[in-house]
């Protein structure tokens, strides 16, 4: 199970990546690959071949990955497995294994997608979908492609916490204890400010107001530091959690199938919140570059977006029809009216890079 660690460089990570740093040049014989000037049918024959593919941070239950590696070992016989680790540790693991390389292909929160690129530990591959993939969601020569969005919502356990929250208003009006995750190394618990932030007057380029509302919670004894992981939602230990909407509707979901006693209700803040992408990255040193491309092929196909929707994500292609059921598994449009993509990503990859440390300074300083 990931553990909803997709996250930026904290201190400690960005030191192993710098001290791992590379160039391309220094690769093995795969990293010099010039997937784009392979047509789609090439790279499917060279796929077949290899056979196999190693991926990082794409575990079965996370966005529904798991029906789409089956639907790859079905159509073309490549397996596949998976090791889940956060983004800053897949961007580590490539540059440290560039001598001796075993993985392939990541998911990376979409800001990591830059790092990526310059840390110089991807392989650039378009895809026969390039067209339909909006300029801020993809690099220029194809180093990082956004698959999918999530927008920062609330998950509420309804027996523990009788209203759920549907702005952050109302959380800082309540009584009940907030998960949030590692804001040094997860993405989503750094997107969780963010939308804190927007909601109270800030932006990407202003985080104060989201701190100030966790330093509020912190004070009041209020901020739970715990891991945000399903088996703690399972065990009823997280009251009421901030989570991609995927995230929180994936679990709710599963927890409720398997525990009829179980009850969770997932809000989109009305006042302001985030939403964002998902990345994948093809590892400059991959054993298996054309299967790892084949893979962000299907990823970014008919079948493979609405197996992500499958997974409660929203498709980056909005051409994609996504039948009935799967269309139900989602929250309403409406409800996304307050949502806001990040617009100034440098000032954002400044401020999420220095948030860990305001974050120790100025919010785990006031928990009670």
């Amino acid at each position: 199970m990931k553990h909803l660690k997709k996250g930026l460089v904290s201190t400690i990570l960005a030191g192993a990546l710098l001290a791992g740093c590379g160039t391309k040049g220094e690769a093995t014989e795969t990293s010099v690959v010039d997937l784009n000037a392979l047509t789609t049918e090439e790279i499917e024959t060279k796929a077949k071949e290899e056979g196999k593919l190693q991926s990082v941070g794409m575990p079965d239950t996370w966005a529904n990955w798991g029906e789409t590696w089956s639907e790859i070992e079905k159509n073309y016989g490549i397996t596949q497995s998976d090791t889940d680790m956060s983004s800053a540790e897949e961007i580590a693991l490539f540059e440290a294994e560039k001598n001796n390389p075993t993985k392939d292909i990541g998911d990376v929160g979409q800001s990591f997608g830059p790092i990526a690129e310059d840390k110089g530990v991807t392989i650039p591959y378009k895809t026969s979908y390039w067209d339909e993939i909006p300029e801020w969601a993809k690099d220029d020569d194809g180093d990082w492609v956004v698959g999918y969005t999530g927008t920062i919502s609330f998950i509420t356990n309804t027996n523990a916490v009788a209203e759920a929250p549907t702005s952050f208003s109302d959380v800082l009006e309540g009584d009940y204890k907030v998960s949030i995750g590692d804001v040094n190394a997860a993405t989503q618990a750094q997107n969780a400010v963010l939308a804190a932030a927007i909601a109270n007057g800030g932006d990407e380029t202003n985080l104060e107001p989201g701190i100030a509302f966790f330093a509020e919670l912190a004070s009041q004894g209020r901020l739970d530091m715990g891991d945000t992981d399903l088996a703690r939602l399972e065990a009823g230990e997280i009251e009421v959690g901030i989570y991609w909407d995927f995230n929180a509707l994936n679990y709710a979901d599963s927890i409720e199938s398997s525990n009829p006693d179980a009850a969770f209700a997932v809000t989109i803040p009305q006042d302001g919140t985030v939403q964002s992408g998902y990345a994948t990255i093809i590892n400059a040193y991959a054993p298996n570059p054309h299967a790892a491309a084949l893979a962000r092929e299907y990823i970014l196909s008919d079948e493979g977006q609405i197996n992500l929707a499958k997974g409660y994500a929203r498709p980056i292609r909005e051409s994609v029809e996504l039948p009935a059921d799967v269309q139900e598994k989602l929250i309403a449009a409406d409800q996304y009216e307050a949502a806001q993509p990040i617009e100034d990503t440098a000032a954002w990859d400044k401020a999420a890079a220095g948030l860990g440390q305001t974050w120790q300074e100025e919010v785990l300083t006031k928990i009670n």
